[in-house]
C-alpha cells in the first residue's frame, strides 16, 4: 500500500484538531478546554497542534473561520429563497441575528471569540462580511431600492448593529425574547433606507 500524499496528511490532520476542538469548545468552553485531552481525542499530539496552529488561540480562530464559512452558506441561502433583493437582504441580516440563539454559535463565535481573540472587528471574517454587504448595499441603491448612500458606511453600521444584537442575545437570560426585540427593532431601522415611492 503506498503513502498517502504530505498534503493529504496534512489537511487530515487540520481537520481531526479543528473537529475535536470545535466539540470541546463548544461544550465545556475555550477556557475549560484542555490541550492535552483535546490532542489525546483526536489521536495526535500537541506537537501536530502546535505545528498547524500555532497555539491554542490560533485553533479558536480556525474554529471560528469554520463556523464563519457555515453560518455565511446558510445565510446565503436564506438570502438565494427570498423573492426580490432587498428581502434576501433583510432576511439574511434577520437570520444573522437568529443564529444567535445557537448555542455553538453563542459559546465560540459570539463569547469565547471576542474575549481570546479581540475585537470581532479585526478578524479577517469581519473583512469578508463588510465586502459582501456592501457589494448587496451598492447593488440596492444602484436600483433605487434604497436611497443614495455611501454603501460602505451603511454596511459598517448594519453589521455593528446586527454583530451588537447578536451578542446581546447570546448574553441575555432570555435569549429567543431578545431576539424577537433586536428583529423587530432591526426591521424598523432598515425601513428607513428604503425610497419611498
Amino acid at each position: 500500500m503506498g503513502r498517502r500524499p504530505r498534503q493529504l496528511m496534512i489537511a487530515e490532520t487540520r481537520t481531526k484538531l479543528i473537529e475535536a476542538a470545535r466539540a470541546a469548545f463548544g461544550t465545556v468552553g475555550y477556557a475549560e478546554t484542555s490541550m492535552d485531552d483535546l490532542t489525546a481525542s483526536a489521536g495526535l499530539t500537541r506537537g501536530a497542534l502546535y505545528h498547524h496552529f500555532g497555539d491554542k488561540k490560533g485553533l479558536l480562530a480556525a474554529v471560528i473561520a469554520e463556523i464563519d464559512a457555515e453560518m455565511n452558506e446558510r445565510l446565503n441561502a436564506v438570502s438565494a429563497r427570498a423573492a426580490d433583493p432587498w428581502t434576501g437582504f433583510r432576511d439574511e441580516c434577520a437570520a444573522y441575528v437568529e443564529m444567535a440563539l445557537e448555542p455553538e454559535i453563542q459559546r465560540i463565535v459570539l463569547r469565547d471569540g471576542p474575549a481570546v481573540l479581540g475585537d470581532p472587528w479585526t478578524w479577517p471574517t469581519q473583512s469578508a462580511c463588510i465586502s459582501s454587504m456592501t457589494d448587496s448595499l451598492g447593488k440596492l441603491r444602484d436600483a433605487g431600492v434604497i436611497l443614495p448612500i455611501d454603501p460602505e458606511a451603511a454596511a459598517r453600521l448594519i453589521a455593528g448593529a446586527t454583530l451588537h444584537a447578536a451578542q446581546w442575545i447570546a448574553h441575555a437570560a432570555d435569549g429567543r425574547a431578545a431576539s424577537e426585540k433586536a428583529i423587530a427593532a432591526f426591521d424598523a431601522l432598515l425601513e428607513g433606507l428604503l425610497v419611498r415611492p
